[in-house]
C-alpha cells in the first residue's frame, strides 16, 4: 500500500540536468551502505538539476494550499541490495523553508534553505538561475545560464540518457538506517540544451569533483507532473 496511494503531489518545471563522470571509489566512500554504486558501462555518474517546483501538496489537500518554490539537487546513481536502481542525494538546496523543513522531517533528505532566483528572457529560451545556501554551508551556490534548444523526444530504456534521467526511486539514510521512497511519473519530455556559464560549489561542498563548464553532458525538460509516495525502511 505504500507505494499505491500517493502522499502528495507536485508540478515539476524546467529542469537542467548537469551530468559529469566521476569515479566510482570516490563515491562509495561517500555513499551509505549497502547501497552499490549504478554505473553505465563501467562509468559512475554525478547530477546536479536546477529547476522549479509548483502546486507542491499532500495528496487530498485543493490546489489553492500547495506552494511553488526553487529547488536545486545533487545526486548520484546507486543501487539496493536488491538490486533496484534509484538515486542517493548529497544536497537539495531549496527556497522554501517550509519545504526544507518537512523533507528532512519526513524523508531524512539533506535539504539546506537557500536564496534563489530564476529568470527567463522574453522568448523564453534563455534562463539564467541562482541560489546560494543560507545554512550549513555558508557561500555553496550555483550561478549556471542556458539555452533551451530542439526537442529530443524521450530517453530510450538502455541508453545513457535513460540512465541518467529515468529514475523512480531514492534513498535516504536516518541514524544509519536506509530509507527508500518512490516518485511515479511519465517519461521527461526532452530538450538540447546549451549552457553558457556555470559556476558552482555544491559538489566541493559534497566532497565531489566540480562541475566542468561546460559539463560533460546536459538535458533540460519542461517538466513532469509528479505524485509522491511515502518511506519505507531499505532491509538488507
Amino acid at each position: 500500500m505504500l507505494d499505491r496511494i500517493p502522499v502528495g503531489h507536485q508540478k515539476w518545471r524546467d529542469l537542467l540536468f548537469l551530468h559529469q563522470p566521476v569515479p566510482g571509489e570516490l563515491l562509495r566512500r561517500l555513499v551509505p551502505q549497502p547501497l552499490s554504486i549504478d554505473r553505465f558501462e563501467g562509468q559512475a555518474w554525478v547530477t546536479l538539476i536546477p529547476f522549479a517546483i509548483q502546486g507542491s501538496r499532500p495528496a487530498g489537500a485543493p490546489d489553492r494550499l500547495s506552494m511553488s518554490f526553487l529547488e536545486t539537487n545533487l545526486r548520484t546513481y546507486v543501487r539496493s541490495p536488491q538490486g533496484e536502481p534509484g538515486i542517493f542525494f548529497f544536497s537539495l538546496e531549496a527556497s522554501s523553508w517550509l519545504a526544507v523543513a518537512g523533507a528532512r522531517a519526513a524523508y531524512a533528505l539533506p535539504y539546506f534553505p537557500a536564496r534563489m532566483e530564476c529568470h527567463k528572457d522574453a522568448d523564453g529560451a534563455t534562463v539564467s538561475y541562482r541560489s546560494v545556501r543560507r545554512l550549513g554551508g555558508a557561500g555553496a551556490g550555483l550561478a549556471v545560464t542556458w539555452r533551451i534548444g530542439a526537442p529530443l523526444g524521450t530517453a530510450s530504456p538502455g541508453t545513457l540518457d535513460h540512465f541518467l534521467v529515468e529514475r523512480y526511486v531514492l534513498f535516504a539514510q536516518r541514524r544509519h538506517r536506509l530509507l527508500g521512497a518512490r516518485v511515479r511519473h511519465a517519461s521527461y519530455p526532452l530538450r538540447a540544451a546549451a549552457v553558457s556559464s556555470l559556476d558552482e560549489t555544491l559538489c566541493a561542498q559534497a566532497g565531489l569533483p566540480a562541475m566542468p563548464s561546460p559539463p560533460p553532458m546536459v538535458h533540460f525538460s519542461p517538466g513532469v507532473d509528479v505524485d509522491i509516495f511515502w518511506r519505507h525502511p531499505l532491509c538488507p
